[in-house]
């Protein structure tokens, strides 16, 4: 997902059948899946998950990635209960689906996430990451909480909000060059409203030659071309994490 205005009509790529080494847990109204680190760790990331749902074995995977690296990683189900996208489904009712999916309307379920994390996990220092939709709903979250430490916003951007360059946390964007729902011009766009207006630290990268998806939904295993590029932007993710959490 690109942004509000024009959401992603993206495919779901190298789906994985990928298990998972978390278990789910429910956090009030919301159910999760959540993952830790092998050692007693004060640090967590929120991962908000893309249009096809928390249950997508592809974002577990990078949640497990980010608990083998020290972090309380949790996905939970921000569609509380609705039906997540489906590749089978016609695109042409995808605005009808997101309507009341909105990226920017989340903060209930951020709030109990977070309540949750401090409370139950004993986190006390959190970032996000999220990916294609979560991409977006992480630069929200970055204009929302000034408690986040770090963000990592993967293919996604707030594009209907007057104060969508007032970031409150230091901010990775991470894009695809051949990404054929987020133009380029776009990306320029953010980041010279970011150096105009921005108080934190941030910064905007561009894979060349990749495509929307690439940081999670393409598998490294089967796109030897592609690996070095996936392996970089997941490197700049924790590094990025590493940095400011």
């Amino acid at each position: 997902m690109a942004n509000e205005a024009k959401p992603c009509p993206c495919d779901i790529g190298d789906r994985s059948d990928y298990g998972g080494l978390g278990q789910e847990v429910q956090i009030e109204h919301v159910k999760a899946y959540i993952v830790k680190p092998s050692a007693a760790s004060d640090k967590a990331v929120i991962v908000f998950q893309d249009i096809f749902g928390w249950e997508l074995p592809n974002t577990r995977y990078m949640a497990d990635m980010l608990a083998a690296n020290g972090y309380i990683a949790v996905c939970p189900d921000f569609f509380v209960g609705k039906e997540a996208w489906s590749p089978t489904k016609d695109w042409s009712t995808f605005q009808d689906w997101l309507k009341d999916k909105k990226p920017t309307e989340i903060n209930k379920e951020v709030d109990a996430v977070l309540k949750y994390l401090k409370e139950q996990c004993g986190a006390k220092r959190i970032g996000t990451v999220g990916f294609c939709w979560g991409g977006v709903a992480t630069h929200y979250v970055a204009l929302q909480y000034p408690e986040i430490k770090a963000g990592v916003s993967v293919y996604g951007i707030v594009r209907e909000r007057d104060d969508r360059y007032a970031l409150k946390s230091p901010t990775l964007f991470i894009f695809a060059e051949s990404d054929n729902v987020i133009p380029l011009d776009q990306v320029s766009s953010l980041e010279a409203k970011l150096k105009e207006k921005c108080t934190v630290d941030y910064q905007v990268k561009i894979f060349p030659g990749q495509t929307h998806g690439f940081v999670h939904r393409k598998r490294e295993d089967i796109n030897p071309a592609d690996k070095p590029q996936i392996e970089e932007a997941r490197k700049d993710m924790l590094n990025w994490l590493n940095k400011y959490i």
